[in-house]
């Protein structure tokens, strides 16, 4: 018999950090680009020159573009998916056939095994056809079962699912529950041993692909008891196994053709042989499965920017304002200017990362979650600006254009579309939070004890004399550097192009910068660091501003001597790191100078009901009901509405 289901687990926020910090990879085996940037290490060597594909590589990757693009040119209809919030039953069947289901899978299982370049650039292309066709793919191959079997699965493993996923069925990731989010250290959903299997009982919410999958990925607690190390486990679970239920398939503001879903598990039985790496191992496979599975983000985020960039040019030129097109007025060109810059960057950061994911020379565990952070913030601002520039066109439907005689324009459709990515696989505030733990690892290495309340005194005096020794070598080390001097990057000075040089400079003298502030605000604040969100994430949004211009400068170098537009791509390199400048001068200025103490002040009274009196006025539209729903375990008193694709 199994066990009866755990209670909830009530735990305090040391013992969640804890756990968090447990499934953190703590090693660094290969180089990292953007670790080396918050030491306030300009390592361009590392990105430059741009890694590039191989031949074969290419062939292959552009042979499958090929197919599907003329897949989403004839069979995908994106204003009927969106009319109608489901993706047709033919279309994901073709899909199939086509084998994008398995893009990232080993050919010998029977996949594509197109790089991760290639497979950004695919799913780049079908979400901007559909966005919820995007999401399906990237559901199915970044977070779900076939990339962590991939990187922890066994042979076994393999060998019964990847060759399913590659060809027939559609898989899902289910970790969030309705009172966890990114706190897995609270996590309910528990699979207790019981002989050869694991007995599940729990409520996953938002499955993205759950309503329709055939196969999941279930992160459970196992007890710890005899012979069982227990903690945060990885399964594969059958979705046709007795006890799982589809409760409920959700509804959003934008990407409204997804299969999102409530998942609940009764009694479900897993089979031991189902469960991926060892007991405990489960938060560690899902954040390394996300170090490469977030680059699958930024690839939706760039063809939005392509899209913006396309629409924003037609239309300025088309449209007219007191005697000359909107384009030529200023207010509208630096919009303009923004987004084709900001696109260029994008598709930039996204390759650069790609490219290094496939290499895999270097440890991009803080590239790809920049890469993510970045992305999410500029897609939104890109097509936020493409609805100002299109005015009240912008905000209206494409429907309703279309009903009324113009060209069907879906400008407010990207932006409901686009909003998600700012919370999609950790939110921004979580991204904020996950780098800047990665960006002072150095600093915790050598000094953690010092600030550690726990540790004891000879603890600390170790600690105090390791720190000594590493600063006395790395601090000297940020006073001048490879920055100051005129003529340092010249390559990236070309006859007859922009100097990117200047900005390469300017990168190398920031990222001491950067250094210098993170250990003057450990030096000020001690344990109490960890609290000053607002300082951190000033600190990570000036580290992405950095890794971009990198990123970008070495675009535009790449485009010049491989391909014909490298004098355009150098303008817009140029563009960019003049604008992203302005954005990192105006974050340093706030990393000391800001209203974080007033701020908490002011949440203090919110939450104490001082400003009750403000609220009044106005009517609350909400419904009736708790703001968290229950999620006990035990049967399922819902219809299921799972609905498999055959």
């Amino acid at each position: 018999m199994s066990a009866p289901p755990l209670k909830k687990p009530v735990v305090t926020e040391r013992e969640a950090r804890q756990v968090a910090e447990a499934a953190r990879e703590r090693d660094w085996r290969k180089p990292s680009f953007a670790k080396e940037l918050f030491l306030g290490r300009f390592r361009l060597d590392l990105i430059h020159p741009h890694p590039l594909p191989t031949d074969e590589a290419v062939r292959r990757g552009e042979q499958f573009l090929t197919k599907l693009r003329a897949f989403c040119e004839t069979k995908v209809d994106g204003a009927l998916i969106e009319r109608e919030a489901r993706i047709p039953d033919e279309v994901i069947n073709d899909l199939k056939e086509l084998g994008a289901l398995g893009m990232k899978i080993d050919p010998k299982y029977g996949g594509l095994g197109l790089t991760q370049v290639y497979y950004n650039k695919a799913l780049a292309l079908v979400g901007s056809a559909s966005p919820a066709i995007g999401v399906l793919l990237s559901a199915h191959q970044s977070i779900g079962v076939p990339q962590p079997l991939k990187l922890f699965g066994t042979p076994e493993q393999k060998e019964k699912f990847l060759p399913r996923c590659a060809r027939t069925d559609i898989s899902a990731f289910l970790l969030t529950e309705p009172d966890v989010g990114s706190d897995p250290a609270r996590l309910a959903t528990t699979a207790v041993p019981d002989g050869d299997d694991y007995v599940l009982d729990g409520v996953k919410l938002w499955t993205t692909n759950g309503v329709v999958a055939d196969l999941l990925v279930v992160m459970a607690r196992v007890p710890k008891s005899d012979g069982h190390k227990g903690g945060i486990t990885a399964f594969v679970v059958e979705t046709d196994t007795p006890g799982v239920t589809v409760e409920n398939r959700n509804a959003f503001m934008g990407l409204r053709g997804i299969e999102n879903g409530v998942t609940r598990f009764h009694q479900v039985r897993v089979p031991a042989a189902n469960r991926i790496g060892p007991e405990g191992a489960g938060l560690k496979i899902a954040l390394t499965t996300l170090n490469t599975g977030r680059l699958s983000l930024p690839a939706s985020c760039v063809a939005a920017g392509k899209w913006c960039l396309k629409i924003a040019r037609e239309w300025s030129e088309a449209r007219e304002q007191w005697g000359k097109p909107i384009a030529h007025h200023e207010a509208v060109g630096a919009k303009i200017s923004f987004i084709a810059a900001t696109t260029f960057a994008l598709e930039a950061v996204l390759d650069l990362s790609s490219q290094m994911a496939d290499e895999d020379r270097n440890d991009i565990r803080i590239e790809g979650a920049l890469a993510k952070l970045f992305a999410s913030e500029m897609g939104w601002r890109i097509a936020d600006e493409l609805v100002q520039i299109r005015g009240g066109r912008g905000f209206e439907t494409a429907e309703s254009l279309r009903a009324r005689g113009e060209r069907a324009v879906p400008a407010e459709q990207m932006l409901r579309d686009l909003r998600i990515n700012r919370i999609f696989e950790g939110s921004t505030e979580i991204m904020h939070l996950l780098i800047a733990r990665e960006a002072v690892d150095a600093h915790l290495s050598v000094a953690g004890d010092l600030i550690d309340p726990e540790k004891s005194l000879s603890d600390k005096a170790r600690a105090g004399a390791n720190a000594g020794v590493f600063y006395a070598k790395w601090l000297p080390k940020l006073v001048t550097g490879t920055g100051q001097l005129p003529r340092a990057y010249a390559e990236f000075h070309p006859a007859g192009h922009p100097d990117l040089s200047a900005h390469l400079r300017y990168v190398e003298r920031s990222a001491r910068k950067l250094a210098r502030s993170t250990f003057y605000a450990m030096s000020r604040w001690q344990g109490r660091m960890e609290s000053k969100q607002g300082f951190l994430g000033r600190i990570v949004d000036i580290g992405a501003e950095l890794f971009a211009m990198s990123a970008a400068c070495v675009r535009a170098e790449l485009l010049r001597t491989t391909e014909g537009h490298g004098r355009e791509a150098y303008q817009l390199a140029d563009v960019f790191c003049r604008q992203s400048r302005l954005r990192v001068e105006e974050l340093f200025g706030r990393l000391w100078s800001n209203t974080d103490d007033v701020d908490r002040k002011v949440v203090k009274g919110v939450l104490g009901g001082a400003y009750e009196w403000l609220e009044q006025g106005v009517i609350d539209p909400s419904g009736e009901g708790p703001w968290i729903a229950d999620a006990a375990p035990g049967a399922s008193e819902k219809e299921n509405v799972h609905r498999p694709i055959r």
